[in-house]
């Protein structure tokens, strides 16, 4: 945090693996899409000696280069690890998404690290999304700080900024959030913009020139020196009423000059136990530099003041059977215990899983046990098993650079686990642990696609269960009803990738068609038929006759059948055969082919021959019965409702409200929920909230969540009915 000795540029560099917990930090980069972080973790590799001078990996493509569809897309779209080393210290640097669409790959991101960077644009503010993951962070007590870039563009400011930053993430205590440097502007261009060229310590009062491409140390002169003494005396205060030493304050408040020294270690020890939060500022390299602005005060925070993995408690960890297992925190020598925080496929090495060591040690060909958490219910197989670890690497671009094996506290890329998916535990095969899930949301959006052709049929399936298995956000359902096949995704770029990865990454090109909601049909009212199979053409003939009366049963009935068949009319063995058929025929629905439900069908009378009728023409009178009555009768047609929950801020209430009574929507009540939020709970047709995912995102500007769940089914308007019946006799 000050003016520190720093590693020479030629022994800092990549990093491989490291030999005790203390010396690592894992720091997750938060931030909307746009903000910059993977341009900063670039200058951080490039301030590190990680990188050449013109931004390339040194023997590899650019630090960010991981999936073609990053390029294709202008955006991240997956977690990525960069690990460089600073002072001794590897610091892997957790680079996310800022699309809320790759939240899942945000999600691991946090689950892998020990502390997080949150990244803002001084041009574009913090976002509601940003707001709620600083929230996820605070409640469990995340160590965070704050870096703000974009300093180069004509409207930034960054004192104001800074304010932003205090009000939106300082919630009751603004003082907890205050810079530790200020940035220093060089002369005006012929633009009027005057670019950010070094930085002043407030702690240490001193100068950071970035102008030559090299951090150059200087006193402050002139007018520089008022700059620094009120922003000074702030800092100082937050930084000692966090402070372990009850004592300081008074001394300060004394008159006492508390040496720098003393401000930097309390400082860090403030940052480490989250109740302190440094905002800095940062800037890439100038072509030809070496050193970005503000990237070398970055690493010096995240080595001194975040926390080592030792200091982030592992987990909750049970067996098997759900028996809880007491773990020494972070022990290398302690029982395994690893997860993997992500899946994919590496066109040259094949599957590659980024794993997160909590406990124990993880070697190169190791057996280790796979323990799933019961994903089947997503499209998943069961994965239960014991699998050999293949080679351990540490990511370096484009490339992986091969490390003998991975500590406690560490993160590390695993090749060839050919079963282990994301967010599954790898433990000893003699000792199977499961860790706890970390909470994934539900994809909410549906996908329906079809294979493209016969060749894309034979792969369709193997494609969908590597994506499923990648990404814990997706989820594969083959609907029954509807016979479709359908990816739940969590919005249109989510689906957008998952599509371009099934062409491109398994070679599988498929049609996205219609997603059609599970319909059912009922009967309006009481109704009779007659079902008559009589053929006689040589051999042996058919015949059978039945008749039928149905009538409507409550909702969730299903289907009812009743004999009051007197005399023999209808022989006793051909009974049973007559309610075959008709079950059969309400499968396949009697108006547009969706299945029928909530009747009751009283077999009144019939006619049988002895020799002509059979198990099979009962069968087929029975059918013929039910379709006659449905000829002359009302039939209704059901759609399914689900019941809505809507956590939106209080802001944006009415236009939600608004626009589920728009969906056919029954809001059945509201309520306050913490931080300026509220709940809305609502009944809604399915068929009207199939892109609800994607438009609640607009209204609410990215910061409202729903969930659903199916509750009934319930006879559709008319004017909807007709459409939908219109529909379907079109299609037959």
């Amino acid at each position: 945090m000050g003016d520190k000795a720093h590693t020479h540029p030629g022994a800092a560099g990549r990093a491989q693996a490291a030999d005790r917990p203390t010396s690592v930090r894992n720091v997750v980069l938060v931030g909307h899409s746009g903000s910059g972080k993977t341009t900063l973790v670039e200058a951080l590799a490039l301030t590190a000696g990680a990188v050449n001078r013109a931004g390339r990996v040194e023997d590899g493509g650019t630090v960010s280069d991981y999936d073609d569809i990053e390029h294709r897309q202008q955006r991240s779209v997956q977690l990525s690890l960069v690990p460089v080393e600073w002072n001794g210290i590897k610091v892997n640097l957790l680079d996310t998404p800022g699309y809320a669409d790759f939240v899942g790959e945000l999600r691991a991101g946090l689950r892998a690290a020990d502390a997080a960077l949150f990244v803002v644009s001084a041009a574009d503010g913090v976002d509601g999304s940003t707001r709620m993951v600083w929230d996820e962070c605070a409640a469990v007590g995340m160590p965070r700080a704050i870096v703000i870039t974009h300093l180069e563009a004509a409207r930034a400011d960054f004192e104001e900024m800074t304010r932003v930053c205090a009000e939106t993430f300082g919630g009751d205590d603004p003082d907890a959030v205050l810079p530790l440097y200020l940035p220093l502007r060089g002369p005006e261009g012929p633009d009027g913009h005057a670019p950010v060229t070094g930085l002043i310590g407030l702690l240490t009062r001193k100068l950071f020139d970035y102008s030559s491409g090299e951090r150059v140390a200087n006193e402050p002169v002139g007018d520089q020196v008022p700059l620094i003494e009120e922003a000074r005396g702030r800092l100082i205060e937050g930084i000692i009423s966090e402070s372990e030493d009850e004592t300081l304050m008074d001394r300060y408040l004394g008159g006492e000059d508390v040496d720098v020294e003393t401000l930097i270690d309390d400082a860090e020890r403030a940052v480490a136990r989250g109740v302190f939060f440094p905002v800095l500022a940062a800037a890439p390299a100038a072509p030809g530099a070496r050193q970005g602005l503000g990237t070398v005060e970055l690493l010096d925070l995240i080595t001194g003041g975040f926390p080592t993995p030792l200091e982030h408690g592992t987990p909750q960890v049970t067996a098997p059977d759900g028996r809880p297992r007491e773990l020494k925190p972070c022990d290398p020598d302690a029982p395994l215990v690893a997860e993997v925080v992500k899946t994919s496929s590496d066109p040259y090495v094949g599957r590659l899983s980024l794993v997160r060591v909590f406990s124990g040690t993880l070697r190169a060909d190791q057996t280790v046990h796979v323990s799933g958490h019961g994903l089947t219910g997503r499209g998943h197989e069961d994965h239960d098993v014991d699998e050999r670890v293949g080679a351990l690497s540490t990511p370096f671009g484009k490339l992986q650079r091969p490390v003998p094996h991975v500590i406690a506290g560490d993160l590390a890329c695993v090749a060839k686990l050919s079963r282990a998916e994301t967010g599954d535990t790898l433990s000893a095969k003699d000792d199977p642990l499961v860790m706890e899930a970390w909470e994934m949301p539900d994809p909410l959006l549906p996908l329906a696609i079809e294979a493209h052709g016969k060749a894309d049929e034979d792969k369709l399936s193997q494609g969908l269960a590597r994506l499923v298995a990648e990404d814990p956000t997706m989820r594969l359902e083959q609907n029954q009803d509807t016979h479709q096949v359908v990816l739940w995704c969590l919005g249109e770029a989510h689906a957008d990738v998952a599509l371009e990865r099934l062409r491109s990454r398994y070679g599988v090109q498929v049609d996205v068609v219609p997603h059609r909601v599970s319909l059912r049909e009922t009967f309006g009212g009481p109704a009779s038929g007659r079902g008559r199979h009589v053929k006689q053409s040589g051999g042996h003939g058919q015949f059978a006759i039945c008749e039928i009366e149905v009538e409507p049963l409550p909702n969730g009935s299903g289907i009812e059948f009743v004999d009051k068949v007197v005399g023999g009319a209808v022989p006793r063995q051909f009974i049973p055969s007559v309610e075959k058929g008709i079950r059969a025929q309400a499968l396949k629905g009697v108006a547009t082919g969706h299945p029928l439900i909530d009747v009751r069908v009283t077999l009144l009378d019939g006619k049988a021959h002895s020799v002509d009728s059979s198990d099979a023409a009962f069968q087929t009178a029975g059918a013929l019965a039910l379709r006659e009555a449905a000829a002359d009768a009302k039939i209704l047609l059901l759609e399914p409702v689900a019941e809505v929950s809507v956590l939106v801020g209080d802001d944006y209430v009415g236009a939600v409200m608004s626009d589920l009574s728009g969906r056919r929507g029954r809001v059945l009540g509201t309520e306050q929920s913490p931080g300026g939020r509220t709940l809305i709970r609502a009944e809604v047709p399915e068929i009207e909230i199939g892109r609800y995912a994607v438009d609640l995102r607009s209204l609410s500007h990215g910061t409202a969540r729903f969930s659903r769940r199916y509750v009934r089914h319930e006879p559709m308007p008319p004017q909807v009915a007709e459409r939908v019946k219109g529909e379907a006799r079109a299609a037959s």
